[in-house]
C-alpha cells in the first residue's frame, strides 16, 4: 500500500474535534479543553490545531505509557518558545533526551533523597511562624501573594544560595511570574519572560561564586553546590548559563508547590471534616490527602511532545515529528480511571498501589527512566506539612471573597487569591 493512501487510511481512523482550530477554545476552557472534547467524541485520542498547526491529543493510563515511556518522543521543540523560556528554557534536563536526560536527572534525583526533603519542609515551617505574626498585625493574609515568598526563602536555604530580604523579595516575585505567565500570550508573557533575564544572570553569580571557591567549602548535600559541580557524560562541568537555568530549575518548582497548597487550604474550608481530623492527628491520611490536592488541582493541564520515532498505536500512524499533547488533568480525572473523579475523596489513596501511569499530575512512569518529575516527594511533603500548619498551628478562616475558580487560568487559583482573616495560634 503506498505511503499516502496509509497515511489517508491513518487520518481517517483519527477521529477529529469540531473546530477548525482550537487555540480560542483551549484559551477559553483551559484544563478542560483536551476532555471535554474526548468526551464529546468518545474516544481519548483525537486531532485538531493549535495555532494552525496540527496537533494530536491524547489522555489516560494506556496514553501515559505511550507518551513517556520507550524514547518515543523529544521535548525538544514541542512547547512555544513563550512557555519553554519560563517553564524550562534552552539546554535544561527537560529539553534533553535518552542517556543524556538519564544521567543529568540523576544529579536532580540525588538532591531529593528522604533526609533532604524533609529538611525543605522545615525550613518552610520556619519561614511560615515567622510570617504569622506580622500576619496577625495585619488582621488577614492572601496566600497567593504570601506562599512564593515563604517557599522560595525556604528553597534558597535549603539549596545553599545566599540571599538578603531584599534579594529574596525580588527573586520570589521573578518565579512566581514564571509560574503564572508561561500560560499566557501577549504583554504579561514578555514581561514575564524579560523579568526572568534578570533571574538568570543573578542564577550565573551564584554558579560563578560557587565555582570560584564557595562549592569547596559547602556540604555536597546543598543542592545548589551540587549542581555548580555537577559534569556531563564525558566529564565536563555543565556551561554556566546551562547550570544557572538548572539552579532556576531547583527553585521554581518549589515556588510552584504554593498552587497545591492554595487548594489544599480551599479543600480544608469546604471540607471542614479533614480539618478536625487532621488538628486531632490523624497523621496517616496527610499522604492522601496530598495526593488528592494533586489529582484534583487544575495546574498545567497538559504537556507537548514530538514524535522521534514513528510508530503506530491503536491502528494510527504517528509519524515522525507529528506534535502531540498528553493531558495531564484529563488523565487525573478521566471517569474510566477514578471512581467519582469530580468528587474530593482522599480515602481514595488509602493503600494506593502507586500506579505510574494512573495518577500524572507530574508525569508518568518511573522517576529514574522517564521525563516524571524528579521533585513530586518534595511536593508531597510541602502540601503535608502546610495542611499540619493550617490545622495545627493556626486557627483561622475564611472572611466573605470570590473562591471561584476560573478554568482559563493557568496554574488555576481562586478569584481572590484565597484570603485567611481571623489568625491566631492553635490552642
Amino acid at each position: 500500500m503506498p505511503d499516502t493512501q496509509r497515511a489517508e487510511i491513518a487520518r481517517a481512523a483519527l477521529p477529529r474535534a469540531p473546530e477548525f482550530d482550537a487555540t480560542l477554545a483551549l484559551l477559553r476552557e483551559g484544563a478542560g479543553y483536551i476532555s471535554a472534547r474526548a468526551d464529546h467524541l468518545g474516544t481519548d485520542v483525537f486531532r485538531t490545531r493549535l495555532a494552525l498547526r496540527p496537533v494530536i491529543c491524547m489522555r489516560g493510563a494506556e496514553a501515559a505509557e505511550i507518551f513517556y515511556g520507550g524514547d518515543r518522543f523529544t521535548r525538544r521543540g514541542a512547547m512555544p518558545a513563550s512557555i519553554r523560556h519560563l517553564l524550562q528554557d534552552d539546554g535544561s534536563v527537560q529539553g534533553l533526551d535518552g542517556a543524556a536526560h538519564r544521567h543529568r536527572k540523576a544529579m536532580f534525583t540525588g538532591l531529593m533523597l528522604e533526609d533532604s526533603i524533609r529538611r525543605l519542609a522545615g525550613h518552610f515551617a520556619a519561614e511560615w511562624r515567622s510570617a504569622v505574626p506580622g500576619w496577625q498585625t495585619a488582621g488577614r493574609v492572601v496566600l497567593v501573594r504570601a506562599l512564593p515568598q515563604l517557599l522560595f526563602r525556604a528553597a534558597a536555604v535549603w539549596a545553599g544560595v545566599p540571599v538578603d530580604d531584599a534579594e529574596a523579595t525580588r527573586r520570589a516575585d521573578e518565579m512566581e511570574a514564571m509560574i503564572v505567565n508561561a500560560g499566557r500570550l501577549g504583554p504579561a508573557n514578555w514581561r514575564a519572560r524579560l523579568r526572568r533575564h534578570q533571574t538568570e544572570a543573578w542564577a550565573r553569580r551564584v554558579i560563578r561564586d560557587l565555582r570560584a571557591g564557595a562549592a569547596a567549602e559547602l556540604s555536597p548535600a546543598l543542592p545548589a553546590a551540587a549542581i555548580a559541580a555537577h559534569r556531563d557524560e564525558a566529564g565536563r562541568l555543565l556551561p554556566e548559563a546551562v547550570a544557572a537555568v538548572e539552579l532556576i530549575n531547583l527553585l521554581r518548582p518549589v515556588v510552584a508547590v504554593g498552587h497545591f497548597i492554595l487548594f489544599a487550604a480551599l479543600a480544608l474550608h469546604h471540607h471542614p471534616e479533614w480539618r478536625t481530623r487532621f488538628a486531632t492527628g490523624a497523621d496517616e491520611d496527610l499522604e492522601p490527602f496530598a495526593q488528592e490536592i494533586r489529582r484534583t488541582t487544575p495546574f498545567f493541564p497538559a504537556v507537548a511532545g514530538r514524535v522521534l520515532t514513528p510508530f503506530t498505536w491503536r491502528g494510527i500512524d504517528f509519524a515522525a515529528d507529528a506534535w502531540v499533547l498528553f493531558d495531564i488533568h484529563g488523565t487525573d480525572t478521566h471517569p474510566a480511571l477514578w471512581a467519582d473523579p469530580a468528587a474530593f475523596r482522599p480515602e481514595r489513596f488509602r493503600g494506593w498501589d502507586g500506579d505510574p501511569w494512573r495518577l500524572v499530575p507530574q508525569g508518568a512512569g518511573l522517576v529514574g527512566a522517564t521525563h516524571r518529575c524528579p521533585g513530586e516527594r518534595i511536593t508531597l511533603e510541602l502540601i503535608k506539612e502546610a495542611v499540619r500548619l493550617l490545622c495545627r498551628d493556626l486557627d483561622w478562616r475564611l472572611p466573605p471573597q470570590d473562591l471561584t475558580v476560573d478554568p482559563a487560568r493557568l496554574p488555576a487559583c481562586p478569584a481572590d487569591g484565597l484570603v485567611l482573616a481571623d489568625l491566631r495560634p492553635c490552642r
